[in-house]
């Protein structure tokens, strides 16, 4: 069938029957005149109206090839796929769910761990990934808006589950997994369950419209929101981004960071390598020296992180160009002055926050690799804006991805043109769906998605990040964008993090205020902030430096690597101005 190019609600266009008995996140779909207009302008974007996306990424012929690798299992695709049916049958067999239950995941980046994930979707069931450091009252939180039926847990993370006031009901199925010794022998634990369930599951008959996520959103503006995501959803992402810019392919080898519970790895780590029949490095705990370690060991391709550890691994790599990475390889070791052979990476994507150009440079300088930036949403899914290799053009995060469109409003909702800062507004194949909230009418306006975030573009409809837009600080009638200040302090030699917020003043308005993180060995002082501050106003223009100056041991940041800038703007630290 082929699905209408345009529409606010493609299940009363396609008119689609739900697979699922438990209609209860269907129920809680925002009004149809709240949803974003979704485009479906590219031919690999018509989909068939049953679909079950787990089953379409590893039904497919990549057989013996490795799916997954992990610290204690690699699978192939066939041995992914039988665990995958395995649970699914614990799933609607000795837990008794039905389609359209919610199950809550909660585990570290492990082959099980996304066998579980694939295993809920293609039982017709709703995942609920949540993120590993979430403790007891966050996981509440979600528990209930969601009203899961079920959970999965990683062993070593039930303590903060078991102080979840999870419903009598949910309780009853939770099952965890992973466990070492007598935990992984109990015959109450999945791997138990597993073992008594044939290896083969006929997916569930679902609509491409039926939800099979709900991902919630990491917590910048300190309150999450649920997001619903259908079948054809976690297909039209693998089908945008990964074959338009990043161009993947079967014999990559993917790692990286961000938790399969954040969407940013759940695309990059576990759905964009399963599409093309590649290969996922699962890492449970990552610092820059593990990444750059296991990037070496397993030849990896394609690297997903954040700015933050690409800035840290600059550091750790040695410099190097294009050329000597890949001669080091050759020999099978590193060269003298190389610390890792990086020379099968030919690809590193960043997301999740702003990427400063110092970092970019400082990527390049010491891999010769250029980095692929982009910006998601939890809303949308994953990258909508993005540019790769030639197409990379200095500060700006790139022009949008195939199968979406993107502009940038004023106030009141209208267009503007180039070199006019205003909101992000984007539309394509995927849109915020919001579970129950009444925050979805904020979001989405006239059928765009107002992501958050200030853009502005050029005469060549590039997109150039400046700030989230309620980060937009507005001093003595000028408008100062913090990430703009943050690059110029990241460029000063002392300086190892840093994150910028507006201060209320009496006189300005708005100050600009720094919180800083150093290196090793430096102090801080009432002469460093000068310097800092002259620093600044070197780099850029002067009205832009920090007034305040306040020196941090860490910066606050969500699990997936954000910065929690509502959270600078309470007052603490120490430092001075």
């Amino acid at each position: 069938m082929t699905q209408p190019a345009s529409t606010r609600a493609a299940g009363n266009a396609t008119g689609s029957v739900t697979g699922h008995t438990d209609t209860f996140a269907r129920d809680h779909l925002p009004p149809l005149a709240l949803w974003p207009e979704l485009r479906f302008d590219l031919p690999e974007l018509d989909y068939p109206a049953r679909l079950n996306c787990a089953a379409e990424l590893l039904d497919h012929a990549a057989g013996e090839r490795v799916a997954l690798r992990g610290e204690h299992a690699t699978w192939t695709y066939d041995q992914l796929r039988a665990q995958v049916d395995r649970i699914a049958h614990v799933l609607r067999g000795p837990l008794a769910l039905e389609t359209g239950n919610r199950v809550l995941l909660r585990g570290t980046n492990t082959p099980l761990m996304a066998a579980c994930v694939l295993a809920v979707i293609k039982a017709g069931c709703i995942a609920v990934p949540t993120m590993p450091l979430l403790r007891a009252r966050e996981l509440g939180a979600i528990a209930g808006k969601a009203k899961v039926d079920a959970v999965l847990c990683a062993q070593s993370l039930r303590a903060e589950l078991d102080a979840v006031d999870l419903t009598p009901e949910a309780r009853a199925r939770t099952v965890y997994f992973g466990g070492a010794g007598h935990d992984s022998l109990s015959p109450e634990s999945l791997e138990a369950l597993m073992a008594a369930q044939p290896a083969q599951f006929a997916a569930a008959d679902t609509a491409l419209d039926d939800i099979c996520l709900i991902s919630f959103t990491s917590g910048t503006t300190g309150i999450p929101k649920g997001t619903m995501h259908f079948h054809r959803d976690v297909l039209a992402i693998c089908d945008c981004f990964p074959r338009s810019v990043l161009g993947s392919r079967a014999d990559d080898v993917f790692i990286g960071t961000p938790p399969l519970a954040f969407t940013f790895g759940l695309g990059g780590l576990l759905l964009f390598p399963l599409r093309v029949g590649a290969c996922a490095v699962l890492l449970e705990k990552a610092t820059p020296e593990a990444l750059l370690a296991a990037i070496a060991a397993h030849r990896a391709t394609v690297c997903f992180t954040a700015p933050t550890f690409y800035r840290q691994m600059a550091a750790l790599v040695g410099g190097c160009n294009p050329a000597s990475r890949r001669s080091v390889s050759a020999g099978g070791a590193s060269a003298p002055g190389f610390r890792y052979d990086l020379s099968t990476l030919r690809r590193s994507v960043s997301a999740g926050e702003a990427l400063p150009t110092a970092t970019r440079d400082a990527w390049r300088s010491a891999t010769g690799l250029e980095m692929i930036d982009g910006i998601g949403a939890t809303e949308l899914l994953h990258i909508f804006i993005s540019a790769a290799d030639a197409n990379v053009r200095p500060g700006a995060t790139g022009k949008p991805v195939p199968g979406y469109q993107a502009c940038v409003l004023d106030h009141d909702g209208r267009p503007v043109g180039p070199g006019v800062i205003g909101r992000l507004a984007v539309k394509g194949p995927t849109g915020c769906r919001y579970l129950d909230d009444p925050r979805q009418a904020d979001y989405v306006l006239d059928g765009w998605n107002l992501t958050g975030d200030a853009y502005e573009t050029d005469a060549d409809g590039y997109f150039y990040y400046r700030s989230r837009t309620d980060d937009m600080i507005i001093s003595a009638g000028y408008n100062i964008a913090g990430p703009e200040v943050e690059d110029a302090l990241l460029r000063h030699p002392a300086v190892a993090e840093c994150g910028v917020v507006g201060r209320a003043d009496e006189q300005r308005g708005q100050i600009v205020e720094a919180h800083v993180v150093l290196k090793a060995d430096v102090v801080p002082s009432a002469e460093l902030v000068a310097q800092l501050q002259d620093f600044v106003k070197s780099q850029i223009a002067p009205y832009k430096y920090p007034r305040a100056v306040r020196f941090l041991a860490s910066l606050p940041r969500t699990e997936t690597g954000k910065l929690q800038r509502f959270k600078l703007r309470a007052p603490s630290g120490e430092g001075g101005q």
